[in-house]
């Protein structure tokens, strides 16, 4: 057991998220007063609720971004209300695992990409930089192109995808600027994206007026078809994405909390937990208006199997046509917010990544400058290739879903390993029933994005090269997923803890 008088936070000079002047002083929390009761959590605060408040709608965004918004509306075109219940319980699985992203934040004083470069080997660690530069890739491609779809459409088609592409390229200028007046500044300016994204969505839900009956039940009462099996995988494998579990342990170090304080460490777990609860609460109910929308509008209909994030806005304007507001700008509204949030926290979340596992001490417009490189120009070629066809664009899509979808495991299980570890969390490393649960939820999450993955090979890998190549990447892939499973298993057993070691030694 840790002793309980020693810091839970290394004094040790190590690359840090935010710098000492950086962070918020949350009233209350760096105290000193002599009479101060370090077994009593102090009593609930709005204020300092409000200054806690930031990093979970920070968070919330990659719930949002607009491959949530393609995931949303296919599935309410091709199933209609039938996986809003499916919706709801994935985005509860996704806050639980943020919460463990936060609370290994919060307790550690590090983030999960710097503890990985302490806790693996060297080969095991850039394995694991490499899968989540990756996943970064591949969701800012979809974040990207997303936006550039708006951009073409509030811009009557003039501007072309590609140039839609390094408008939405240059928000890593925007963010270094915003970054310069201080952390609060920078949430505000998320918190007017996020609603501006609710406004445009519940505005489009005013006006189609989907079934509330039917939306009820379809959040209540579980359904699943074999029709429906596909949109299903797609709405559970769009909520956990790998970037944003490295994210999350990172923006709540923007607090400043005394670490040598146990209950003031429970006092912030606390704050964050009503605050990233709440932030998925409207991203839920964000995600919940798009796929009513869709599923009144199109289900049961031919355009169904045909609608993506390229045409979707056109579709709802050819069957609501103009009025005061036409509809389809009030969708390009909304998916211009989602695109621009979610590129801004990936370029958050690259800084945090990079820094944290090659142990970079750059500057922060280096650092940013190197991740958004790192994303744009394939963006850039993939925007010049697939502008002439929305089926391209589609494919592309299920292509960048898989790619996400490969980098679960290497998140997750990480994640879990750390948060469990009594070396690492002292006492507030999770007890046996959250960690049975966190990893009945995970293993959940990586089959089901298994099962996407084996149903897309299956269908794309054609050839004897390309299916010799797939079949010697998934053995190799099974095997590093394999090790890192192993190694938490092995390090959390009773031969592995610190008390049996210290009874050994004596």
């Amino acid at each position: 057991m840790a002793d309980p008088h020693e810091p839970l936070l290394s004094t040790m000079e190590q690359e840090t998220a935010y710098e000492p002047t950086e962070k918020i002083d949350v009233i209350g929390i760096n105290e000193n007063d002599a009479a101060f009761d370090d077994s009593k959590t102090p009593p609930f605060s709005w204020k300092k609720l409000w200054l806690f408040t930031g990093p979970g709608f920070l968070m919330s965004i990659a719930f949002l971004d607009p491959g949530n918004l393609e995931g949303d509306l296919q599935a309410g075109a091709i199933a209609g209300y039938s996986l809003l219940w499916l919706l709801f319980w994935a985005t509860a699985m996704g806050l639980l695992i943020q919460l463990l992203s936060a609370r290994l934040g919060v307790v550690t004083g590090r983030h999960l990409a710097e503890l990985c470069r302490d806790e693996y080997p060297k080969w095991t660690r850039y394995l694991l930089w490499i899968m989540a530069e990756m996943a970064l890739i591949g969701s800012d491609i979809q974040e990207v192109i997303g936006s550039a779809i708006a951009l073409k459409i509030l811009s009557h088609g003039f501007l072309p995808l590609w140039s839609g592409v390094l408008i939405t390229a240059s928000d890593c200028f925007l963010f270094l600027f915003l970054e310069n007046y201080g952390v609060r500044k920078l949430e505000a300016v998320f918190a007017v994206l996020i609603a501006t994204m609710a406004f445009s969505f519940a505005w489009m839900f005013g006006d189609t007026k989907p079934s509330g009956s039917e939306l009820l039940v379809g959040i209540v009462v579980p359904k699943l078809s074999s029709k429906t099996i596909q949109q299903a995988v797609g709405v559970v494998g769009c909520i956990i994405m790998p970037h944003n579990v490295f994210l999350h342990s990172a923006l709540v170090q923007s607090r400043d909390i005394d670490h040598t304080k146990r209950v003031r460490v429970k006092e912030a777990l606390n704050y964050y937990t009503i605050e990233s609860s709440v932030a998925l609460v409207i991203s839920f109910i964000i995600n919940l208006f798009v796929t009513a929308v869709f599923a009144k509008s199109f289900y049961g209909t031919p355009e169904a199997e045909t609608i993506g994030l390229s045409n979707a806005g056109y579709y709802l304007q050819d069957k609501y046509g103009g009025g005061l507001f036409p509809i389809l700008y009030i969708w390009a509204a909304g998916l211009l917010a989602a695109g621009q949030s979610s590129t801004l926290t990936g370029t958050y979340a690259g800084q945090f990544i990079m820094g944290g596992f090659l142990n970079l001490r750059l500057k922060k417009w280096i650092r940013a400058l190197i991740t958004r490189s790192c994303a744009i120009i394939p963006t850039i070629i993939v925007a010049l290739i697939f502008d002439t066809s929305d089926d391209m664009l589609d494919t592309l899509n299920e292509w960048l879903n898989v790619l996400q979808s490969i980098q679960i495991p290497f998140a997750l299980i990480p994640l879990l390993y750390l948060v469990s570890k009594e070396d690492i969390m002292g006492v507030f490393r999770i007890g046996p029933v959250l960690k049975t649960l966190a990893w009945l939820v995970a293993a959940l999450v990586i089959v089901i994005n298994g099962y996407l993955m084996v149903e897309f090979f299956s269908t794309e890998a054609t050839g004897l090269l390309f299916g010799s190549v797939i079949c010697v990447f998934t053995a190799a892939y099974t095997a590093f997923v394999a090790y890192l499973i192993w190694r938490s298993i092995a390090s959390s057993s009773w031969f592995s803890s610190s008390k049996f070691r210290n009874d050994m030694i004596e």
